[in-house]
C-alpha cells in the first residue's frame, strides 16, 4: 500500500479465476479518500518465475533505484516469487524476492528482469517472504523487513536493487505458533511526548488466541541495522507471549501505508482467517478487508501500547442517526422500530458508566427472522470483551469458525467503557476505550440481521450517552 500523488494506492493477494486461492496475481485498486475505491487492471501477473505473493511498494523520491523518467520519481513494488514446481519438488528455495516499477502513478508495472530476483534464495531458508520497504533517513538506505520462517529479517540497499542482510529478529521473542508473516516496520511519536519509537508488526499463521491467524507487534528502537525491543514491553513478548493488534479471528496481515499524507499511520487488514478463509459460504466474493486503521502509540500503566481508530474520512458515510437516551440497562432495550434502518450498515458510539464491582455481560445484538443471532460486547465477571458468532447461522463449513466466543482481555480499567462499533452485512468490528482493544469478525447469516438491541445479563449497567448511525454504501 503506497500513497501518490493524491491517490491510496491498495494492491492486493488476487486470483481471477475463482473464489477460491490459485495462482496470486496483485489486484489493484485506488483512493482519493480512503472510503470510496477504484478497481483497476491487475498489475503484476504470476510468469515462470513463480507466482506474486505479497510485498509492498513505496515511492523512490531520489531515483535512487534509476528507473524514474522526465524528473519524475517513480513507484517501486517489491514482491515474493513463490515457485510452486519447486515447493512440489522439495526444493527449499522455491521463494525469492523481486521488484517492478511504474512511471504513470501505478497503472502498469515493468518487471525488472534484467536483474530479477533481487534477492535470491540463498538455498535453504523456506517461507522467506513478504518485503516490506521503508526508506530509513538516518542511515539513507532502503531498509526491508522480511519474514523468515520463525523470525523476522532486515536488509538494506542504496537502490533497491542490490542488497545486503543486516540483522535478525525474533527468533525467542514474541508467539511461535506458526509462521511468520507480512511485517512491518516503521517510527511512531509517542501521543503527548516528544519521544519516537519504534513499531514491528507481525503477522502469524496460526498462534492467535482465539485460533488460527492473527498479528502482534513489538515496541522498541531500530537504529538502522538492528531491532530491539523496549525494556518494558519484553515481560509481554517473551515465553511466547504476545501483544495482538485485535482480539477478533478476523483481521490479519495488516499492513500501513507508505507515504501516508499528514504523518499519519494508516493500516488496513483482510478480514478472514486462514482456519476458513476458502470455505466461507459466499458465491460472487470471498472475503474482504477491514475498515482503514488510523494507529496511535501512546504509554500505558502496561507499556507502549497501539491504539487504533476508524479513520476520520469515514463520517463521510453518515446518513440517518438516532440518540440513545441515557438509561440504566437492566433488561433488553429493542432499538429496532426506533433506528428506521437496517443495523447490517451502521455505526455505534456506545458510551457505559461501570458500577463498583460489576458483573455479567452487555452489548449488541443483531438478529433475524430465522433466530439467527450475533452478539458483540463485554463481560464484566471475566474483564473480557466477546465476540459470539455460534448463533450466527449455518456453521456447518468449518468446525473452527465458532467453537465458542471469542474473547480479549480489556486493558483498560477505568469505570467509563466506551464502544464504537461498525456492523455491515456480514462483519463487525470494535473499537474499545478510544481504541486500546480492537475486535473483528465476520458472520454469515441465512438473510440479513433485520433487528438490534441491546443486551444485558447477569447484572446491570449504565448507558451513558448511545448514537448510532446509518451507514450509506460504499459502492451504491
Amino acid at each position: 500500500m503506497v500513497y501518490f500523488d493524491g491517490e491510496y494506492h491498495l494492491f492486493y493477494q488476487h486470483y481471477p479465476d475463482s473464489t477460491v486461492w490459485g495462482p496470486m496475481h496483485w489486484g489493484h485498486a485506488v483512493s482519493t479518500d480512503l472510503v470510496h475505491w477504484e478497481n483497476l487492471p491487475i498489475a503484476l501477473y504470476p510468469d515462470s518465475l513463480g507466482y506474486i505473493f505479497s510485498g509492498s511498494a513505496v515511492v523512490d523520491w531520489k531515483n535512487t533505484s534509476g528507473f524514474g523518467q522526465n524528473g519524475q520519481p517513480p513507484l517501486v513494488s517489491m514482491f515474493t516469487y513463490h515457485d510452486m514446481p519447486k515447493e512440489k519438488a522439495g526444493d527449499s528455495s522455491y521463494q525469492s524476492q523481486a521488484i517492478a516499477f511504474s512511471n504513470d502513478r501505478g497503472r502498469t508495472w515493468t518487471k525488472y528482469d534484467e536483474g530479477n530476483p533481487v534477492m535470491p534464495n540463498p538455498g535453504n531458508v523456506r517461507d522467506i517472504r513478504d518485503p516490506k520497504l521503508i526508506w530509513h533517513d538516518t542511515s539513507k538506505q532502503w531498509v526491508v523487513a522480511l519474514a523468515a520462517g520463525d523470525h523476522a529479517e532486515f536488509w538494506a540497499s542504496p537502490d533497491l536493487k542490490k542488497w545486503k542482510k543486516l540483522s535478525e529478529f525474533g527468533k525467542a521473542l514474541g508467539n511461535h505458533g506458526g509462521v511468520w508473516e507480512c511485517p512491518d516496520l516503521f517510527p511512531m511519536k509517542v501521543e503527548g511526548t516528544g519521544e519516537t519509537k519504534w513499531v514491528l508488526i507481525i503477522n502469524i499463521n496460526p498462534g492467535q488466541p482465539n485460533g488460527g491467524s492473527g498479528t502482534q507487534y513489538f515496541v522498541g528502537n531500530f537504529d538502522g541495522k538492528t531491532f530491539t525491543p523496549d525494556p518494558a514491553y519484553l515481560p509481554y513478548v517473551q515465553g511466547g507471549k504476545a501483544v495482538w493488534l485485535d482480539g477478533g479471528k478476523d483481521n490479519y496481515a495488516g499492513v500501513t501505508w507508505s507515504d501516508a499524507p499528514d504523518g499519519r499511520r494508516l493500516l488496513l487488514g483482510w478480514m478472514s482467517n486462514w482456519q476458513y478463509a476458502n470455505q466461507v459460504p459466499t458465491v460472487a466474493w470471498r472475503n474482504a478487508m477491514t475498515i482503514p486503521w488510523s494507529l496511535l502509540l501512546k504509554k500505558t500503566a502496561a507499556g507502549y501500547r497501539i491504539f487504533s481508530e476508524p479513520v476520520q474520512e469515514l463520517q463521510a458515510l453518515r446518513a440517518k442517526s438516532f440518540e440513545i437516551p441515557r438509561t440504566e440497562l437492566a433488561a433488553p432495550l429493542d432499538l429496532t422500530s426506533q433506528l428506521g434502518f437496517s443495523p447490517t450498515l451502521s455505526e455505534m458510539e456506545l458510551e457505559f458508566a461501570l458500577p463498583e464491582g460489576a458483573t455479567g455481560s452487555f452489548g449488541v445484538e443483531l438478529s433475524n427472522a430465522k433466530g439467527e443471532s450475533y452478539r458483540i460486547g463485554y463481560d464484566a465477571t471475566s474483564k473480557q470483551f466477546f465476540s459470539d458468532r455460534t448463533k450466527s447461522g449455518d456453521l456447518s463449513f468449518s468446525k473452527d469458525f465458532a467453537p465458542k466466543p471469542s474473547t480479549t482481555p480489556r486493558f483498560a480499567n477505568g469505570k467509563k467503557l466506551t464502544m464504537h462499533l461498525f456492523f455491515d452485512v456480514a462483519s463487525a468490528e470494535l473499537f474499545a476505550d478510544g481504541g486500546e482493544t480492537a475486535m473483528t469478525e465476520i458472520f454469515f447469516p441465512s438473510e440479513d440481521f433485520t433487528q438490534v438491541k441491546l443486551f444485558v445479563e447477569g447484572g446491570k449497567v449504565a448507558l451513558t450517552s448511545g448514537k448510532v448511525y446509518q451507514l450509506n454504501s460504499i459502492w451504491k
